[in-house]
């Protein structure tokens, strides 16, 4: 790693944290460890409905003249 530029070494090292998320969600072995698990967002299937308008005209093709 000490070859890597310093922005390859980021990725790595957020990846690295990334694994140890997953393997600590999947396989917790104490409390504090467990209280260390970083959830993953969960998907909010329509939560923006109602937050803006899409026009009756949305498809219509647009005049650029």
């Amino acid at each position: 790693m000490e070859t890597l530029p310093d922005s390859m070494v980021n990725k790595v090292e957020d990846f690295i944290d990334f694994l140890k998320a997953k393997h600590a969600k999947s396989f917790p072995k104490s409390q504090i460890e467990e209280n260390k698990i970083v959830e993953e967002p969960k998907s909010l299937y329509g939560a923006a409905k109602g937050l803006f308008i899409i026009p009756k005209d949305f498809n219509k093709p647009l005049d650029f003249k």
